[in-house]
């Protein structure tokens, strides 16, 4: 699957209006193998096949004496560097069923409640991924960027979950790796070009494994949902206050599935369904990037340069005219202009069409960059979208999001599939469900199955009986998301309230509905839930 990561309006462009990473490719859960250590704890087992999936169990409420030192931590605040901001580092556990095994260290940043007003506590946010920075995102959007009444009452706060960007980042490949990496053909023409995918894909792992060797099996959904508690506690808070979009809406209802009755004011905007197993997951996400394209064709070719048809032209012939171009690229790949000598072809350039389809805002660029690569031989423009998606940057470094994208998920749930033989059999339905990108998706599918560990997770329900009301944000046309998965979710939380925005687009908070942002704001200043059932556009 591809990410779950939430773009921002104040974050989306840089240098040269560049798309900021919107996400990097959600791989499919990955690895067989029984749920064992914090996951055998607490997390329920696999259903047996045909029965309903198993239920996340709270853990107990009495915190245990092994993990006392870590919850009356005192944190030592000390100056970021980034002006308005304050930054420490705590402590968790590498392994909550055996602390004795050692420790990791987490990032922490905050910015104080600006006032005036009644001070609230903590408010912790997360943008997704798995892998993204809540760090970065906390001091390049959230504690500038959400409004003013929410910034004022609350302390903004964020933690890097374990293993990703500043708390002891998981790094698997170097830069000239990752780049081969990216440009790996994920839509095979015969065994030849499979067989390099299954290559591509195993070198990936092995390196993983090899420079990740302490961390890789304690970076679970679940184990960083403890690390929130921990990090509560040592804030001060009785209960957690949080905002998570994407997969932090996965991160945030794993929390209070483990800890129903520290559950303050929860918003999960952009709602990830646990209950599904990784090829349903990665199915339904192909539906939806199936769906947001539709939405991209219609408005495409209303504009006068839209590169893939005109006026009247029927999505399904705008799609037809994408796919084409995609195939001339994995012919023939294009120039770039790129200093590392780096050309366009059908990976980069679907990666890049992809990053355009988190946000409405973006369509612009994506019809520039397509219209150069079609019409000019230009493939700059799209490979900017490609790397911005990738955190790449000029330099030819990445960020760590794309390995930690990798080691969350392929703990979290056993593989979509186990070889090319199951990922042939599939393709078919990913066809169906996009046209466009069905084959390149089913395929992106397989890498988890080489993982060098273990998963540790499994499908389950999460109801979190007991919570206080949480608020469950979905949009309709939500391309990495899709509603279902909203509603899903919704269903299964005992105390949630579902908020629907119509529109187009990954998450919706602060995305332009004062209708969306009045409601979570009254949330979360004042604990009052939006009506059941309500919707905005």
């Amino acid at each position: 699957m591809y990410h779950t990561r939430r773009l921002h309006r104040r974050s989306r462009f840089r240098a040269g209006a560049t798309l900021l990473a919107a996400a990097a490719l959600l791989v499919s859960a990955c690895s067989t193998g029984s749920a064992t250590g914090a996951a055998r704890s607490s997390a329920a087992q696999a259903a047996e096949p045909g029965d309903e999936a198993a239920v996340l169990a709270a853990l107990p409420k009495a915190t245990p004496s092994a993990l006392a030192p870590y919850y009356g931590q005192k944190l030592n605040w000390r100056n970021c560097g980034v002006p308005g901001f304050e930054c420490t580092t705590l402590r968790a556990p590498l392994d909550y069923d055996d602390p004795e095994r050692g420790d990791v260290r987490l990032a922490v940043a905050r910015a104080k409640a600006t006032g005036p007003g009644k001070k609230l506590g903590s408010l912790l946010v997360n943008p997704g991924g798995p892998g993204g920075s809540a760090v970065g995102y906390l001091q390049s959007y959230a504690a500038v960027g959400y409004p003013a009444p929410v910034r004022a009452r609350y302390d903004m706060v964020a933690i890097d979950p374990r293993g990703v960007a500043r708390s002891e980042p998981v790094v698997c490949l170097d830069g000239a790796d990752m780049d081969t990496y990216t440009q790996t053909d994920t839509t095979p023409d015969d065994d030849r070009e499979a067989d390099a995918l299954v290559d591509s894909y195993k070198k990936f792992a092995e390196a993983c494994g090899a420079n990740a060797t302490r961390l890789l099996r304690h970076v679970s959904t679940e184990e960083a949902a403890r690390d929130m508690d921990v990090l509560r506690a040592a804030l001060g808070d009785e209960r957690l206050t949080y905002v998570g979009a994407s997969y932090g809406t996965f991160l945030g209802a794993t929390y209070a599935g483990l800890f129903p009755d520290r559950v303050g004011r929860l918003v999960l905007d952009g709602a990830m369904d646990p209950s599904l197993p990784a090829r349903q997951l990665n199915l339904d996400q192909t539906a939806g990037f199936e769906t947001s394209f539709t939405a991209f064709a219609k408005d495409c070719v209303r504009q006068p340069d839209c590169p893939l048809g005109g006026p009247g032209t029927p999505p399904e012939e705008v799609g037809r005219n994408l796919k084409a171009f995609f195939d001339k690229l994995d012919a023939r790949p294009i120039p770039t202009g790129d200093a590392d000598g780096r050309r366009l072809g059908e990976a980069l350039a679907t990666t890049g069409v992809i990053a355009a389809m988190y946000d409405q805002a973006a369509w612009p660029q994506l019809r520039e960059a397509l219209s150069a690569a079609m019409r000019e031989n230009d493939g700059a423009g799209l490979l900017v979208l490609s790397d911005s998606y990738y955190e790449r940057e000029a330099d030819g470094t990445y960020s760590n999001l794309m390995s930690a994208n990798a080691a969350v998920n392929c703990l979290d749930l056993p593989p979509a599939f186990d070889s090319p033989e199951q990922v042939r059999e599939a393709l078919p339905s990913f066809e169906k469900a996009s046209p466009v990108f069905g084959e390149g998706l089913a395929w992106a599918s397989l890498n988890c199955a080489y993982w060098p560990v273990a998963a540790t997770g499994e499908p389950h329900r999460i109801e979190a009986k007991g919570a206080a009301p949480i608020v469950v944000v979905g949009t309709t046309r939500d391309p990495a998301t899709p509603y279902r998965w909203s509603q899903a979710l919704a269903r299964q939380l005992s105390s949630a309230r579902l908020l629907t925005f119509d529109g187009d687009g990954h998450t919706a908070y602060g995305r332009g509905s004062d209708c969306i942002d009045s409601a979570i704001n009254t949330y979360l200043l004042r604990g009052t839930p939006p009506a059941e059932g309500k919707r905005c556009s």
